[in-house]
């Protein structure tokens, strides 16, 4: 399980006191909340890239004290952002996106989420942001994650390759049970794609 337990985080003060979630494997957890709720700081915090002010993150039973944490925890877990532009260096190609974690996987992951041969040696600036995504996508699998956090990754996207990215995730986790954290201020997406929801409450005036 990926449990965060009595999370307060922020950045100079706290967006976020107090939060709890656990992710499961197999299961789909829902993070939604208004803007500035801190759904993409609990995001970080999960995902080993941002230490908080209070709490505890345990990957799998093992805790993660004072933000020490041994790199096979950290590729335990699998994150993909809302801004795919601001994911992959503009100079890469998205071949060279994907090989950074993958190696030589590079067209098998490449299939997985459906991006065509063609487009793997054009730049991020020759690409739809739904095609840049795909290949964000592939990058997070690379290392086959035992969890998944979609930080709002379909902000971005029309309808159809929100379902097609949503459909290659739902498949993956059919394969390998790995839990995801699919966080979005959509709660129709939610609704159909979640299988519990935790709602994050706007943060008090100052």
């Amino acid at each position: 399980m990926l449990t965060g337990t009595g999370i307060t985080a922020g950045y100079r003060e706290p967006v976020v006191t107090g939060v709890s979630l656990t992710v499961r494997p197999g299961q789909t957890v829902g993070l939604a909340g208004p803007s500035g709720s801190g759904k993409s700081t609990v995001a970080r915090v999960l995902a080993l890239l941002h230490k908080p002010f209070a709490g505890t993150v345990e990957i799998d039973g093992e805790e993660v004290t004072g933000f020490r944490f041994k790199a096979a925890q950290r590729t335990r877990i699998g994150v993909l952002f809302q801004q795919p532009r601001l994911s992959v260096d503009p100079r890469f190609t998205l071949r060279r996106a994907i090989a950074e974690p993958a190696g030589d996987r590079v067209e098998e992951l490449a299939d997985l989420v459906m991006l065509t041969g063609d487009l793997l040696d054009r730049r991020p600036h020759e690409v739809s942001d739904g095609q840049l995504q795909r290949a964000c996508l592939a990058r997070a699998l690379a290392l086959n994650p035992r969890y998944l956090i979609c930080d709002e990754m379909t902000t971005m996207l029309d309808a159809s390759t929100t379902a097609a990215l949503v459909g290659v995730i739902r498949a993956y986790q059919e394969r390998t049970n790995a839990g995801v954290l699919a966080i979005s201020h959509d709660s129709r997406l939610l609704a159909r794609w979640a299988d519990e929801t935790v709602t994050l409450s706007a943060p008090p005036p100052r």
